[in-house]
């Protein structure tokens, strides 16, 4: 008689279209971003080089989707996310919706200041401790705690209440560090983890949701040249 062997965990692997995705865009460019500013909560549109990575990133992801089932497009509500998910919206053919939850981490007084003002001694605090926040600004703990609650609620739109039908898309247009917090909640990391990213302007990061949880399978993708 044969020997037994358990069965493959890849027996019944989906493939890439019945496979349910988490799709996370950070804006195109902003003037702001250009000039090398701490960019929070202040609203900039995107800059003219923004608005050309955004119709061709929307084009890519069009392309790419064909035939999925696209659940939704969320974004956050600052002008530079609205901008950028209006075009996947309209390649889509999906009307976005906004999720207060997706808006960019509060940096407080440090809002649209040069990155290099910030003194190494405080970057060095920033970096180690998840509780540090700006003077008047948020803390990693506290973008990962409501990044961690949008994720939850997007996995749950992601699944079709058909069994039967292939694995939903969610777009989520949002910004650098609720989209390392959302990286940081598929790997089950602390929140000191989103500082070991770093993600590009207009740029396609995805998670994938398996059946032994969720799975990174895209980081940081570019579709146009990476110039901010």
């Amino acid at each position: 008689m044969a020997a037994w062997a358990p069965p493959s965990l890849f027996a019944h692997r989906p493939s890439r279209t019945e496979r349910k995705l988490i799709i996370l865009v950070r804006h195109g460019r902003t003037e702001a971003n250009h000039r090398g500013l701490l960019l929070g909560r202040a609203d900039p549109r995107l800059d003219e080089t923004g608005i050309v990575q955004v119709a061709a990133l929307a084009d890519y992801l069009a392309q790419e989707l064909i035939g999925r089932k696209i659940n939704a497009v969320v974004t956050s509500p600052l002008l530079r996310t609205q901008e950028t998910a209006a075009a996947i919206g309209h390649a889509l053919a999906v009307t976005p919706e906004v999720d207060e939850r997706l808006i960019e981490m509060n940096y407080g007084e440090w809002d649209q200041l040069p990155v290099d003002e910030i003194a190494p001694e405080v970057w060095k605090q920033w970096r180690v401790d998840p509780d540090f926040s700006p003077p008047g600004g948020e803390s990693l703990a506290q973008v990962q705690i409501r990044v961690g609650q949008c994720l939850d609620d997007l996995v749950r739109r992601a699944h079709s209440p058909d069994p039967d039908s292939p694995g939903g898309v969610v777009v989520a247009v949002s910004h650098t560090s609720p989209i390392k917090a959302a990286l940081v909640w598929a790997l089950r990391g602390s929140p000191e983890l989103a500082w070991r990213f770093r993600l590009s302007v207009a740029s396609i990061t995805e998670i994938t949701l398996g059946p032994f949880g969720p799975v990174v399978t895209r980081f940081n993708e570019t579709v146009t040249p990476s110039v901010g």
